[in-house]
């Protein structure tokens, strides 16, 4: 990926996904396959089952999933959820995503379960995306749009590799639409932001462009759940990870902030689903 095609906050967040502590967190803590708030059944339930059933959800939503589709997933991490579309509706998925060491991680578990000829992993970054007008049927994203202070080139780029009628479905962590000024500040610190998006701000702006609403799900309690189950995983397995000290510790940290802007309802997660008219 160039970094000159990039704005100075997916610059800072490909380092921060490339760096070893990183990706040994998500790797291990996250279970290597996904790298988004799940949807939980139990407080105690194991990441990656919750993880997985987000995926499942945004599948039963969309109408133009199936063989035939052509998805692009923007910001895949390690690919799980193309790998679990390309398993179960043999479709072709692009991966796009800025973390180099994501994106190995990602073809080598391609080439693991054979699905390597269904899906390609791209390099590169959201703001600037290396493909022609109207390839797509389905755009996907999870947990990843909140990375770009250039939330608007996002979805003008995402826009304009959609086709006609084509679909787009994505989840992210947002901000209250009347959210108080201020009191996102530890939140937003720790990955470099200097706001969210919101419900209001991504309906209005998806209105505006030219995509037609199809679906919005305030899942917001699961953010709680899921930062929440995060740091206990975080304290469980502290001993077995290979993470620095002080990156354990900056984390633990910073998820009590999640948790804490979520119960305060600040912080609000779903999932929104948009069409190209």
């Amino acid at each position: 990926m160039n970094s000159n095609d990039c704005s100075e906050v997916v610059k800072i967040a490909k380092d921060y996904y490339d760096s070893t502590d990183a990706d040994e967190f998500y790797h291990s803590i996250w279970g290597g396959e996904d790298i988004h708030i799940g949807l939980y059944n139990s407080d105690d339930e194991p990441i990656s089952d919750a993880s997985r059933r987000t995926v499942e959800k945004m599948c039963s939503l969309l109408t133009k999933l199936n063989k035939d589709s052509v998805i692009l997933d923007v910001g895949a991490g390690y690919g799980g959820a193309a790998r679990f579309i390309a398993e179960k509706y043999s479709a072709q998925v692009t991966c796009l995503n800025l973390s180099e060491k994501e994106n190995e991680r990602n073809r080598e578990k391609n080439r693991d379960k054979g699905l390597d000829h269904l899906i390609k992993v791209v390099d590169g970054n959201f703001e600037s995306l290396p493909f022609d007008d109207a390839s797509f049927d389905i755009v996907w994203s999870e947990d990843a749009i909140l990375h770009s202070g250039n939330k608007e080139g996002v979805f003008n780029e995402i826009y304009r590799v959609m086709k006609k009628g084509g679909e787009f479905i994505f989840t992210d962590p947002m901000q209250a639409d009347n959210c108080p000024a201020g009191v996102l500040k530890p939140v937003l610190e720790r990955i470099h932001l200097d706001a969210f998006g919101s419900f209001c701000f991504y309906r209005d702006y998806a209105s505006k462009i030219g995509l037609e609403e199809v679906n919005i799900i305030d899942l917001s309690e699961m953010l709680i759940r899921h930062y929440s189950r995060v740091k206990v995983e975080l304290e469980n397995k502290c001993n077995e990870i290979v993470c620095s000290i002080e990156y354990m510790d900056r984390m633990v940290k910073g998820l009590n902030h999640w948790v804490e802007a979520g119960k305060n309802e600040f912080l609000k997660w779903g999932i929104l689903h948009f069409r190209k008219v």
